[in-house]
């Protein structure tokens, strides 16, 4: 399987680009280097990515687990080099779960799966970053 993505300029320093499914993304840098801020940064994308891709594991997974959750977050941090090329060689994944009789069992084997079998992200990531994983309960 492969996936083909066409990035367009659009102006100035804002690109767009496209996913296999049509959806639309805005990229840009920031005011800094000549952007306006209309876009996502695109490495901060990376981390939305991140996110994304573990979170969708996790929400899968506990469905089947017949866990039920009132809110679910999860919020990537990333710590890039100094030098260029800058790239994000700390992060962090904590995850919020907010419920009533949650269980912690079935939470923390839904994160494991993500994080050892599923998120290809995550797989990726560990590639170039040292990564580090905390799941937080109704805080």
């Amino acid at each position: 399987m492969s996936h083909k993505v066409t990035t367009t300029w659009k102006e100035n320093m804002l690109l767009e680009s496209d996913n296999p499914h049509g959806n639309h993304v805005l990229m840009e840098t920031g005011p800094d280097f000549g952007g306006s801020n209309q876009g996502l940064n695109p490495k901060a994308l990376m981390l939305s990515s991140l996110g994304g891709c573990t979170g969708l594991d996790v929400l899968s997974l506990l469905k089947k687990m017949r866990v039920e959750l009132e809110d679910f977050n999860v919020v990537v941090e990333g710590e890039l080099t100094e030098e260029h090329p800058k790239y994000y060689h700390k992060v962090s994944i904590d995850y919020y779960f907010i419920g009533n009789d949650l269980n912690v069992d079935k939470i923390k084997k839904a994160v494991s799966l993500s994080e050892e079998r599923y998120c290809g992200v995550i797989d990726m990531f560990r590639k170039f970053s040292e990564l580090s994983l905390t799941i937080h309960i109704n805080e």
